[in-house]
């Protein structure tokens, strides 16, 4: 059942707990003006999009393709009114619009996302775009809060839609399609790459900023070597140690709790996969002159890192996002752009090699947008609600929909350091 719309109030979706969900539970405050004036923007946007829009009263918009169907307008309108793209990622957890193929439709608004806004009304981003809240900056308090909002979701959790080796980020495929039974290999392949490019061997130093659940440290003490992985993550830090001891590397392997801003000494390889998407622009920085401190002479570090167009990351760097708000607080990807400048003006990091892999992270993606679909019920039993899984299937095909458009991509960096300057 849909929020059911009527004018300054609405009542709420049954179903959605008002506690936890109080701003999916109930529409937010927005003047007839203001919701008139973003229906009259997101129809005519949809009018020159190859979708198909059905609203509920049957009126059909767009040019064709991939189905959309607005059970609740005068709701749908009013979120997008009053919070944007926040606005339209709230209405679908509110059930109030619905797609078969909802990567499909995602997908074709990322291919358009740079003229889905009038250009006028663009250049006014700043006068009507929700601005990132303080409470999300990654200082060393923030970025634990931030970092444990996600991932200390529970293990459990992330089991039920991830291969065996626990890995959470893009896979390395041989081929595409992919299935299911080849994506555990495929993150094996993807480590060992990543493993290959910081030469990384018997008696290797490693320092791993971002442990994830630990398959790369296990791989890398499996090569003879001996890691020091950070992370912010109780849940991560507990379950890592446990697989390191599990496969007999307790004595190769420490997990410590600390920020990267806090560590120390150097290294023969220090490894960061997907982490500096949490970072914050104000921090890629100081994020990367760890880096170059923490790596020894003759060293190599290997960044695995999401990247976004240059233009809309300039575009969109102040702007409090759907993503920030529900499901990575504090979080913003770099360009391959900002990434060379800062290496280049602030470290004696030097890109010596680099590999975009977005097909492999659509892929990636589906498989586990897939497999949470599949096991909706045991997410269900693990205390997830309702709308918590509209929130991680939408999130999941935002995010897929994103490679597949080239909106996004995700960087394998191989750096090494220059000779200190006399």
């Amino acid at each position: 059942m849909t929020l059911i719309s009527t004018g300054a109030q609405a009542l709420p979706r049954t179903g959605v707990d008002a506690a936890r969900w109080p701003d999916v539970a109930a529409l937010p405050r927005a003047s007839g003006m203001r919701t008139a004036a973003a229906r009259a923007v997101v129809r005519s946007a949809l009018n020159r999009l190859p979708l198909r829009v059905r609203y509920a009263e049957h009126d059909t918009v767009g040019l064709g393709g991939p189905a959309l169907v607005v059970h609740d307008p005068g709701a749908f309108h009013r979120r997008i009114g009053a919070q944007g793209l926040i606005g339209f990622g709230e209405s679908y957890l509110a059930g109030e619009w619905e797609a078969d193929d909802l990567v499909g439709v995602l997908t074709v608004l990322a291919e358009h996302a740079a003229t889905l806004v009038p250009a006028p009304l663009q250049r006014l981003r700043d006068l009507w775009a929700q601005r990132q809240p303080p409470a999300q900056r990654n200082t060393p308090a923030g970025a634990r809060a931030n970092i444990s909002h996600h991932y200390d979701l529970s293990n459990d959790l992330f089991a039920l839609f991830l291969d065996d080796t626990l890995t959470y980020s893009a896979a390395l495929f041989r081929s595409f399609p992919a299935n299911r039974s080849v994506l555990a290999a495929a993150q094996r392949r993807k480590i060992d790459r990543l493993l290959d490019l910081a030469a990384v061997g018997e008696g290797s130093s490693v320092l791993e900023i971002g442990t994830g659940w630990g398959e790369l440290a296990l791989r890398a003490a499996a090569r003879g070597a001996h890691v020091t992985s950070l992370t912010l993550s109780t849940e991560q830090r507990d379950l890592a140690l446990a697989r390191a001891r599990d496969a007999g590397y307790a004595d190769r392997v420490a997990v410590e709790l600390l920020d990267y801003r806090a560590s120390t000494g150097t290294y023969d390889a220090v490894i960061s996969v997907e982490m500096i998407e949490a970072v914050g622009e104000e921090y890629w920085t100081g994020y990367f002159r760890t880096l170059d401190e923490r790596l020894a002479p003759g060293g190599r570090a290997v960044v695995q890192a999401i990247t976004m167009p240059h233009d809309r990351m300039l575009a969109s760097r102040r702007t409090y996002t759907w993503i920030q708000k529900y499901i990575f607080p504090g979080g913003l990807l770099p360009s391959v752009d900002v990434i060379d400048r800062l290496t280049r003006e602030h470290t004696r990091l030097r890109t010596a090699r680099r590999e975009g892999l977005a097909p492999h992270y659509a892929e990636t993606l589906r498989l586990w947008r897939e497999r949470f679909t599949e096991r909706a019920d045991e997410v269900e039993a693990l205390g997830f609600d309702e709308t918590f899984r509209r929130m991680w299937t939408f999130y999941l095909a935002y995010s897929e929909a994103g490679f597949r458009s080239g909106y996004l991509d995700v960087q394998q960096y191989l750096f090494t350091k220059e000779p200190t300057r006399r």
